[in-house]
């Protein structure tokens, strides 16, 4: 759920920064975008240039950058810019500001601009975490909506031993992924995917396919994945690897071997985008030893594939959501039209080899949505990650 997510990361004065740079480095090992402030103090125990290094990014603690120039960092903006800002390690003096609102430092004027949800992760010695006025403000905290990520019990700094400790960063981790994962718009509902080409093989060496890289229906499985969906990912033969936990990839080589993998998962699942490059036919006799070359002519007759598509079709119930992709070269708006009654779909995601940049082989997509009450949408040449959150988007409108 961190995959994509853009995350600040607020460190304050404590001896526990020096986990910071650990739970820095497992967001951005998680594909989130993180952006680091420090406060004053903060520089006492961890460095700049450190979590600048982790992060590739610059690292916020003062509101100017040139006093000379004029220049100055805009709060509003970074406040603004994110999902998530979790304060980590979060001081006692931090969290009482927090509270109450005091703006002495530019790691809280970035908390009170924040429209994002917030986090703490509080570290402190045991009695000052117990004192009655630690836990007032926290609950301050709590009771305006922040995500409490609360302190562990172990040895302190101190030398005492009890709770105030921060919690480890792979705690933190799996508290932000359960509370982004709580939020998520799809989370509950199972998705089964289909993507690349299908290799139908006509002796032990040769096969017929496509020039299907898999890229779009792998895009498609890790933007549904991203937005809490349990995604079975059918994959024929592809270069492309699956990014997130909750995909579970099955590898098939034909036609044949999909249809078997999706009539398997598709009676438990709620929405199915078959956007695999399925080919239309296979040698009707394969021969399991490499053919020879000739001199003379080979012919080679082939027969349909089983359109996996109109099978599923044929077997969706009322809840389920149904959509297929259609790659075309001429009448394209009435070949793709056709298929959404022929196929029981609720969506048809038109592309064009017409259109440059379109199609097999490309990291780009130009794609036309025609549902099944025959509302069109176009769209722009795009990154084919783009495309994806464009059809999620459809895709949380029909679930509605």
């Amino acid at each position: 759920m961190l995959k994509g997510k853009k995350i600040i990361l607020a460190i304050t004065g404590s001896i526990a920064a020096y986990k910071a740079a650990e739970l820095l480095r497992a967001f951005v090992k998680r594909g989130a975008e993180v952006r680091v402030v420090l406060t004053k103090s903060a520089h006492d125990f961890v460095t700049p240039l450190t979590l600048a290094t982790l992060s590739q990014h610059r690292v916020y603690s003062d509101f100017t950058e040139d006093e000379d120039q004029g220049r100055w960092t805009n709060h509003v903006d970074l406040g603004l810019w994110a999902d998530l800002m979790i304060v980590a390690p979060a001081t006692a003096n931090t969290i009482a500001k927090m509270s109450q609102g005091i703006c002495d430092e530019f790691l809280l004027a970035v908390y009170l601009s924040a429209k994002c949800p917030i986090a703490i992760a509080p570290a402190m010695d045991l009695d000052m975490y117990a004192h009655e006025s630690t836990q007032n403000n926290l609950q301050i905290l709590e009771e305006r909506g922040h995500l409490l990520i609360d302190s562990e019990s172990g040895f302190l700094a101190s030398g005492l031993e009890g709770k105030g400790r921060m919690a480890e960063p792979e705690n933190i981790v799996k508290a932000i992924d359960e509370f982004f994962n709580s939020k998520a718009p799809l989370r509950g509902k199972k998705c089964l995917v289909t993507a690349g080409p299908t290799y139908e093989k006509i002796d032990a060496v040769r096969f017929i396919g496509n020039y299907s890289s898999g890229k779009m229906g792998f895009a498609i499985a890790d933007q549904l994945a991203s937005m809490g969906a349990e995604v079975v990912l059918v994959s024929g033969p592809s270069s492309e690897q699956v990014q997130q936990e909750n995909i579970t990839r099955i590898d098939v080589e034909s036609a044949a071997e999909m249809l078997e993998a999706c009539l398997i998962h598709f009676p438990g699942c709620d929405i199915l985008v078959k956007s695999a490059a399925v080919a239309d036919y296979k040698p009707k006799h394969r021969a399991d030893i490499k053919l020879k070359k000739q001199d003379q002519d080979l012919s080679i007759e082939l027969s349909p594939t089983v359109d996996i598509l109109a099978r599923l079709g044929e077997m969706k119930k009322a809840h389920q959501i149904t959509i297929g992709f259609a790659l075309e070269t001429n009448n394209e708006l009435e070949h793709a039209k056709s298929k959404i009654q022929r196929k029981n779909l609720d969506l048809i995601v038109l592309n064009s080899l017409q259109d440059t940049g379109a199609g097999f082989g490309h990291s780009t997509n130009k794609v036309t949505f025609i549902d099944k009450h025959n509302k069109i949408a176009n769209f722009e040449l795009k990154s084919k990650r783009d495309v994806a959150l464009d059809l999620s988007k459809k895709i949380l409108e029909l679930c509605s």
